[in-house]
């Protein structure tokens, strides 16, 4: 499961649970019931302007409980620490930084390392990609560890593009001059088509003759 939909997820659910409890105080507090004639059951959470949104009987239901407090403490905690963990996974990035690569050196020279940016590989992909007549648009991401590096893109193709071909040529063609580039044994990658929809050609109008 991508980040984008565990991301829709969780804000759907925590939107959901914050319209429906806005929704309950706000008709409770309006004393909206008693205008309409409505009876709620004798659970329902809040009923009239007066009534507290949690009553004394439910704040000291399980008080005199062994294990009322420590989960009454415990909760609230995890939600914190999940939204704290929520909120500093999407600031940092999904991949590496960068590589590491070796270069050979002059002999009696110490060996020493070029350090290749993962925007930089990126960009070289895109550019190689988006310049096929077949690609409309092109999204490329490396990910993965920093000596495992995995590439995912994302190609949105021109209407009765051969898709075939531009898979054999993605994987003989950018991937593959990237992964000699960075000199690694395998460079795994992911590829996504979507075929752009057709564009509607413009009729031209014709003038009114008065």
């Amino acid at each position: 499961m991508s980040r984008r939909t565990v991301n829709r997820a969780i804000l759907a659910v925590v939107g959901l649970l914050l319209l429906v409890g806005g929704a309950l105080v706000l008709l409770g507090g309006l004393d909206v019931y008693r205008h309409l004639g409505i009876t709620p059951p004798h659970w329902w959470p809040l009923t009239s302007p007066e009534q507290p949104v949690v009553s004394a009987t439910s704040r000291t239901r399980w008080t005199d409980r062994d294990w009322w407090w420590p989960v009454a403490i415990a909760v609230p905690a995890l939600v914190v620490l999940g939204g704290l963990w929520w909120l500093f996974s999407q600031l940092r990035r999904g991949g590496p930084a960068g590589l590491d690569l070796p270069s050979p050196a002059a002999p009696g020279q110490p060996h020493f390392a070029l350090h290749v940016r993962s925007r930089a590989i990126e960009d070289a992909i895109e550019t190689e990609l988006i310049a096929h007549p077949a690609v409309d648009r092109v999204t490329v991401r490396v990910t993965g560890a920093a000596r495992r590096p995995e590439v995912h893109t994302a190609l949105r193709l021109v209407p009765g593009a051969d898709t075939a071909a531009l898979i054999d040529t993605y994987r003989t063609g950018p991937v593959e001059r990237a992964r000699r580039s960075l000199g690694l044994a395998a460079l795994p990658s992911e590829l996504r088509l979507r075929v752009a929809r057709p564009r509607k050609a413009r009729t031209k109008k014709t003038p009114r003759v008065r």
